[in-house]
């Protein structure tokens, strides 16, 4: 799926990727195998509505081979807060360009805060000093755990609340690699280092079998990322 990696300072290292099986995580993965980490994988079920990706992410982590793959379940719908975990409805049809301080209902409350911390903790039991996650600044919906401010501060956080970080061991350090690309980079990013997109989801709102519903925000960005790219997206979509 991936090049060969190289035979830097990382090569062989540990490193925890967070995976949800959409294009970004996926993106991400392959750019952590670039770069010469072993990737452990970390999923969650957090009673999202679109759990198909956890499936997706399966996929991935299968095809490219990664050391070792969790799913982890955490039940957010017990407060909701987010269309994605809770019966609000998922918009769909909006203005993708819209102000980058609005928040949409799709925000999940902390998401990536509760993510990152369960990652910090596999990754101090692992002793690797790398965390991999596919947030991005530019072609994204808005979210305030998306922001370079944001990663910084957690990276930050995470030197000082682990053993390594205060005994001196090693530095963690948060690989945000796509932070500053478009989505048109990210899938030429991506297909350069060959990866395969039909393994992934990226829908808020998928029908049953997975098909993408090709207006919520999600979708609008992923197939405007691809045409820019002129690549063809090749994951299904409701007519």
């Amino acid at each position: 799926m991936t090049g060969e990696p190289n035979s830097g300072p990382a090569a062989g290292k540990p490193a925890v990727v967070l995976l949800s099986g959409g294009l970004d995580s996926t993106t991400v993965l392959a750019v952590a195998k670039r770069e010469g980490y072993t990737p452990h994988a970390m999923t969650f079920r957090y009673g999202q509505r679109h759990s198909v990706e956890i499936e997706a992410a399966r996929r991935v982590a299968s095809a490219v081979g990664v050391a070792k793959h969790v799913v982890v379940d955490i039940d957010l719908r017990q407060w909701g807060g987010s269309a994605l975990t809770s019966d609000v409805e998922v918009p769909k049809d909006r203005d993708v360009d819209h102000a980058a301080d609005e928040i949409p209902v799709t925000y999940v409350p902390a998401r990536n805060t509760i993510f990152l911390s369960f990652a910090l903790a596999w990754a101090e039991v692992l002793g690797a000093d790398a965390i991999f996650i596919g947030v991005n600044a530019l072609d994204y919906s808005g979210y305030p755990d998306c922001r370079p401010e944001y990663v910084a501060a957690f990276e930050q956080m995470a030197n000082l609340a682990t053993a390594a970080g205060v005994q001196g061991a090693h530095r963690l350090r948060i690989h945000a690699p796509l932070q500053h690309l478009t989505k048109a980079q990210i899938v030429a990013l991506g297909t350069e280092l060959g990866v395969d997109y039909s393994l992934t989801t990226s829908c808020y709102d998928p029908a049953p079998d997975g098909t993408a519903c090709a207006h919520c925000d999600a979708c609008q960005l992923r197939l405007r990322g691809f045409a820019e790219a002129g690549a063809r997206d090749p994951i299904a979509y409701a007519g």
